[in-house]
């Protein structure tokens, strides 16, 4: 029943109140993979946690430049392999300004994935928390259009976001995420982290029940655009993060990675729901010792041979088709580096707005002008 008297009227599968709020459960009779998959936090297809592969997801978030590149990015996954003998790989939520256009296409040809993190990572969460869909266009298409025209990422494999400082825009973020094609977000954090009460990744065909520490959360439905839940590391004293680098303030190595893999066994020896490892590389220049402890808990990983490290794309394929360690093969193929097309090219241009000059390597001739919102390609 609605809280309210209101007039509902039956709608397919789902019963609509006046006020837009769906009002049926999802269940696994009208909600089937690999298109549509409910909230909860058992295993998909009905599988025993003991019999399927942990995936774990490796993210970093803004510009992708030199320094993290060269020190960092281009280091941490060189000759790591999962259970299959493919290299493990990340996702990276990338934003424009200071962004290496060069270095982010050769993160591509390793078989990372480029994902998005909007043009201007505009300060202030009011603008995040209000965007129209046309604004979010501007902010997360506009940066698609620059990382195909500029680092050569070719559209079909950029295919989610996250939102600047999490704040998505409710309904408004989801909507235009099935209006441009895009599958997934990656934004939206839940405290619901307690060992065997992990949620999985689902889709938005009903209404979500995933707790909202930061609204605005959508409040209707979009069939077939999936949420990543960030579900949050929690440390000793039961203090809650969603990126790790706003986590506790540890200075020993051995305890970051006893803390590090403390946070993974709570999927791992749980319901095994895709664990999360969300970063900015900043991290690791404040203190080096914390790259030295991130190396030390992938190199525990490749110990586990029930333990994947995807890409969040990928993560998604596997509960679309949700498959047995035993059985797991080649469900992913070995990523086939593609030939180097880019002729790296730098360009001195000045961004307007603040007068301030900008170096881009990029990969295709200088654009006209400096690119930015309203202006993706450069063009005038």
């Amino acid at each position: 029943m609605c809280n309210m008297v209101l007039t509902c009227v039956l709608f397919g599968l789902l019963v609509v109140c006046a006020s837009g709020a769906p009002r049926s459960e999802c269940n696994d009779s009208n909600c089937k993979l690999p298109d549509c998959h409910c909230f909860g936090t058992a295993v998909p297809g009905g599988l025993e946690p003991k019999d399927i592969p942990q995936l774990v997801m490796l993210t970093f978030d803004d510009a992708i430049d030199a320094t993290n590149y060269d020190d960092f990015y281009s280091k941490a996954f060189v000759n790591r392999r999962n259970p299959n003998g493919c290299n493990v790989s990340a996702s990276f939520f990338t934003t424009h300004d200071y962004s290496d256009y060069m270095r982010t296409y050769e993160l591509y040809r390793m078989g990372h994935e480029i994902s998005l993190h909007s043009i201007t990572h505009r300060t202030g969460t009011d603008y995040w928390a209000t965007a129209s869909v046309e604004q979010l266009e501007k902010e997360f298409i506009g940066q698609e259009v620059m990382l195909n025209k500029f680092g050569l990422i070719p559209k079909e494999a950029m295919k989610g976001i996250r939102a600047p400082y999490l704040q998505n825009a409710g309904d408004n973020t989801f909507e235009m995420l099935a209006k441009n094609n895009l599958k997934w977000d990656c934004s939206w954090p839940t405290g619901q982290n307690e060992i065997n009460q992990i949620p999985w990744p689902y889709t938005l065909d009903f209404k979500s029940p995933q707790d909202c520490p930061i609204p605005p959360c959508p409040q209707k439905t979009h069939p077939g655009v999936w949420v990543v839940p960030m579900v949050d590391w929690m440390d000793d004293d039961g203090v809650h993060c969603s990126m790790v680098d706003a986590c506790t303030y540890i200075t020993d190595e051995d305890k970051l990675v006893e803390f590090m893999k403390a946070n993974f066994h709570r999927h791992y020896d749980g319901n095994r729901a895709p664990f999360p490892f969300f970063l900015h590389a900043a991290w690791f220049l404040a203190m080096p010792m914390r790259f030295d402890a991130y190396n030390k808990f992938l190199d525990y990983l490749e110990t586990l041979k029930d333990v994947y490290v995807v890409t969040v794309s990928q993560a998604l394929e596997w509960i679309q088709n949700p498959t047995p360690t035993s059985q797991m093969g080649d469900f992913w193929k070995c990523w086939e580096v593609p030939e180097d097309t880019c002729k790296p090219i730098e360009c001195h241009l000045t961004r307007e707005d603040v007068g301030e000059e900008r170096y881009m390597e990029i990969c295709s001739p200088c654009p006209a002008t400096y690119p930015w919102i309203d202006n993706p390609a450069g063009s005038k």
